[in-house]
């Protein structure tokens, strides 16, 4: 006997090379120094938080995240998928007859008494950077973890389990999945 595991939901996970990592540390640390120099995004944002700023694709740091990271990482999930698939069924995931681009990116800072619903987002694909994380967010507490959702409601009595993911945030730790993925 074997237990199959019936429609997966898949996330890439990954961790940043320490240099990325500081310098997009240094980018953050002065785009919040002169928050009215960068586009508020606010508007674009499901929660409550302290602050929200666009992040330019004109910055090198970015560039190397979008070049390096975002943008293989959203082909390795494509990859990922189609390797499953029998040939017939890739439709229009076949290589070459897709292009990815970046839309957006920003920079979140959430303090104390800030939150972040259950929400999807828009276009194809979406993702989640840490780039730096306070001591009080630990594995004692919900707070502060991002939550992958499944499909289904969470009922232990009917043995619907496993519908939610938690997420300790970690520094350089980054998460890539579908928008629609709550």
């Amino acid at each position: 006997m074997e237990v199959l595991e019936l429609f997966p939901r898949y996330v890439l996970k990954g961790n940043l090379a320490q240099t990325l990592l500081s310098s997009l540390q240094v980018l953050a640390k002065e785009v919040l120094k002169a928050p009215e120099r960068s586009p508020n995004a606010s508007h674009k944002l499901a929660g409550q938080l302290a602050l929200q700023l666009e992040l330019g694709p004109q910055q090198p740091a970015v560039q190397e995240l979008c070049r390096e990271v975002i943008l293989p990482g959203c082909e390795r999930w494509i990859r990922h998928v189609i390797d499953r698939l029998p040939p017939q069924g890739r439709g229009p995931w076949a290589e070459g007859r897709y292009g990815l681009q970046m839309v957006d990116l920003w920079l979140n800072v959430q303090r104390s008494g800030d939150y972040n619903p259950t929400h999807t987002h828009g276009g194809s694909f979406s993702g989640v950077i840490f780039l730096q994380v306070p001591p009080q967010i630990n594995s004692n507490s919900f707070d502060g973890q991002l939550c992958l959702y499944g499909p289904e409601e969470w009922h232990i009595q009917s043995f619907r389990t496993g519908m939610a993911e938690y997420v300790l945030p970690v520094p350089g730790d980054f998460y890539i999945f579908p928008a629609w993925q709550p």
